[in-house]
């Protein structure tokens, strides 16, 4: 049997029944990082993130918590969208990282298990100790002067010890919060590698049993991307949680060891690879978030690369989620500020993962200090300049109140894949999407001419959540007014139903239905994006374009990793004259799926002809492929604007070869070119012939375009449906034609 490798850049995997057993790719698809196309880079416009550019700027309709305090009686988040967002190989296909070979345990020994003095703090008030003073070397046990209480630095365990009558320590591997961390052989399981990890240090021995008691649950964790607990055991009156050893290397490795090739300065990681690793362990988060556990205490050094596979390490920190008594383990500058009032959750967890993924992108200067519990400004931070989707769903990710956050990871991991594929597709030299995805939540666009209104957005996909989604299906009425009058007969008023409605009415131009609905959405749940998606719609089909803007602004930065809205804030933009944001967007669009070419291409085309620039309104139109059913209309709009352009005989040659091969329509095809010949004709009078230039088939002299004029006339006259018509243009025909003199 013949073995297909997967196509796609940086997957190991191999085609099976069609797919790839890897990352799931048909067999035969296109790489998804595939080289440019022939559109170039600066077709979609050349640098366009800049911090004028960028949406962060434009007003945001209210939406979540500031509405919620604004009046509505709902003060928590339904989550009402992100049941449908429920969770690829490292890289997810997008992109590639190179592999780290595994760390031989032996090797992992730490040699002089010493904790430096500077890193050296009490573990119950945070207060340096330990350190030297008068010439002495600080002392690695003693009691801490501001609170009194005992710290100590000394491994407890050395190499031969045996604890719990099965694990031979080897040696320690690192120190942390809870104190060192060892390697021990399993002499009952083939001499196997396990880390020892502090679990409580008591000479109670009731409160250690109940200590260990309390977190047998974590032996029950069993996912791939989650290092597996072995046992617990105790040992001179401490605990200890024995895990599987993994031998791979820490981000916060990674990054040191990047650091120290850098001559000590810091270099992040790039923003693909970055967020490529924090979309991979996002789903051992929503397998602890469906168990009822909060991990707690994420941060690079939690994570660990092993070849092409990430593992989360240390579960000390885990937790149930009603878990109201026990300690909660955290890390300054990744702990989300609500929990030392509140305690730990799901949303502190996904502000954690937010906080690691900027240390990994950037070199973020003042998060345990300036920025705990707040971003740095987007203008004095060039990577959110330069990569606006990134910001946004950080913004959201880190968002000061709980209930704004992502309500799951793998909400957020679906608009982080979004995200990566932006930043994948700004790579310098990136021209059109050759690729297109699908979205959880919008339709694809549709949009096939020149013009771009609200009928043309992508629509929003349907909930198959939703408990009214079976009987919207059975309402097959499409006369706007008529679907109106059969939803108002739904059995409820689910938030799909209200949907439909609200779309219906739109149809129908009654505008005053889509508020009202809106209101109600809003009013039950203040984080209902979608219902202020489809006051967007409305404002547009108002010509209220700056409250359009507004409500796709507040939508974007909901969901930032989907590209409709994007399209939408750009035609807001369009037309209340935001021309720069309005082009950064399409660009975006443009450059992440091709299904957003033919749309994006136009409205790049009508912005940069209202700036008279010709050659960027070309490039736009030239983005759109030939497989487009864009591509005609695209076309025949490029042989227009170079006829129109003024550029002499070689623009008007240009523009006839735009159209050559294409299929149009007769009469279409000869407007055209009587259009183009009479300009022809003009110029050649006026400033001379140019015979080496072909204009339709023929070179640039007065006799060979008369008489090529001349025939055009002719043949419209033949397309004419009213006699006086055809009268004119055949008086046009003789009025070109050569004359000899017999």
């Amino acid at each position: 049997m013949t073995t297909i490798a997967c196509t796609q850049p940086g997957c190991t995997g191999t085609i099976l029944d069609g797919y790839c057993d890897v990352c799931g790719s048909p067999e035969g698809s296109a790489p998804l990082t595939a080289e440019p196309s022939a559109a170039t880079a600066a077709g979609v416009g050349g640098s366009v993130s800049t911090v004028s550019r960028a949406s962060n700027r434009l007003a945001s309709t209210a939406l979540g918590s500031a509405r919620a305090r604004a009046g509505s009686t709902t003060t928590f988040r339904l989550g009402t969208s992100s049941k449908r967002l429920r969770g690829a190989r490292l890289g997810a296909g997008l992109t590639t990282i190179p592999p780290v070979p595994a760390v031989d345990a032996a090797s992992a020994i730490m040699k002089n298990p010493v904790v430096p003095e500077e890193k050296r703090t009490c573990p119950s008030c945070g207060s340096p100790v330990g350190r030297s003073r008068d010439g002495q070397p600080g002392r690695t046990e003693g009691f801490c002067a501001k609170c009194r209480n005992p710290f100590s630095f000394t491994p407890k365990l050395v190499a031969g010890d045996l604890v719990g009558g099965q694990y031979e320590v080897a040696g320690c591997l690192a120190h942390g919060g809870l104190g060192w961390i060892y390697l021990a052989r399993d002499r009952n399981v083939s001499n196997r590698w396990v880390v020892l990890k502090g679990l409580l240090n008591s000479g109670d021995a009731d409160a250690l049993a109940a200590a260990i008691a309390e977190r047998q649950f974590l032996a029950q964790v069993e996912h791939p991307l989650i290092v597996e607990i072995y046992n617990f055991v105790t040992h001179e009156d401490a605990g200890y949680i024995v895990m599987e050893y993994v031998g791979g290397t820490s981000l916060k490795s990674l990054l040191k060891s990047r650091m120290e090739a850098a001559g000590g300065r810091y270099d992040p990681l790039p923003v693909d690879q970055a967020i490529a690793f924090i979309v991979e362990i996002l789903p051992a988060f929503q397998y602890l978030h469906d168990l009822g556990l909060v991990f707690c205490d994420f941060k690079p050094d939690n994570m660990i690369q092993v070849g092409d596979a990430v593992r989360l390490i240390d579960l000390g920190g885990v937790r149930r989620l009603d878990d109201q008594t026990s300690a909660i383990y955290g890390t300054v500058g990744y702990q989300a500020p609500e929990v030392a009032t509140v305690g730990a959750s799901v949303a502190s967890d996904i502000f954690t993962i937010g906080r690691t993924l900027l240390v990994l992108a950037m070199e973020f200067r003042g998060y345990q200090s300036t920025y705990l519990a707040s971003l740095p400004p987007v203008s004095d931070t060039a990577l959110f300049q330069k990569h606006d989707s990134f910001y946004r769903l950080l913004a959201k990710t880190c968002a000061p109140d709980p209930a704004d956050r992502f309500a799951s990871a793998d909400e957020l991991r679906v608009q982080l894949l979004g995200v990566l594929r932006e930043v994948v597709a700004d790579r310098p030299g990136a021209g059109a999407a050759t690729y297109s995805t699908s979205s959880l939540l919008f339709e694809v666009p549709t949009v096939s001419g020149q013009t771009l209104s609200w009928q043309d957005l992508p629509g929003l996909r349907i909930d198959e959540n939703d408990p009214m989604t079976g009987w919207l299906h059975t309402v097959s009425i499409e006369e706007p007014n008529a679907r109106l009058d059969a939803l108002s007969a739904a059995p409820e008023s689910s938030p799909e139903v209200l949907l439909a409605t609200a779309q219906a009415a739109l149809h129908a131009e009654r505008l005053e239905v889509v508020d009202t609905v809106v209101s109600d959405m809003l009013t039950a749940d203040p984080w209902e994006w979608r219902a202020v998606w489809m006051s967007g719609l409305a404002a547009l089909a108002r010509s209220d374009f700056v409250t359009a803007q507004s409500a796709f602004n507040a939508v974007y930065g909901q969901v930032p990793g989907e590209l409709a809205p994007k399209l939408a804030l750009a035609l807001a933009c369009e037309e209340s004259a935001e021309l720069d944001v309005a082009e950064s967007l399409y660009t975006t669009c443009a450059r992440t799926d091709a299904n957003y070419i033919a749309p994006c291409a136009f409205g790049l085309a009508r912005i940069r002809s209202s700036r008279a620039d010709l050659d960027g309104a070309i490039a736009a139109l030239d983005l759109v492929p030939p497989t487009s059913r864009a591509y005609t209309e695209a076309r025949r709009e490029r042989a227009g604007q170079l006829a129109a352009s003024g550029r002499g005989l070689p623009a008007l040659s240009e523009a006839m070869s735009s159209v050559d091969s294409l299929t149009l329509d007769a009469k279409d095809r000869a407007t055209l070119l009587v259009g183009v010949l009479d300009v022809a004709l003009d110029e050649v009078r006026a400033k001379g012939a140019r015979p080496d230039i072909l204009i339709a088939g023929v070179p640039a002299a007065e006799p060979s375009l008369r008489q090529r004029l001349e025939s055009g006339y002719r043949e419209l006259a033949g397309y004419a449906d009213v006699r006086q018509d055809m009268v004119a243009l055949v008086d046009k025909a003789n009025s070109v034609r050569n004359w000899t003199m017999q």
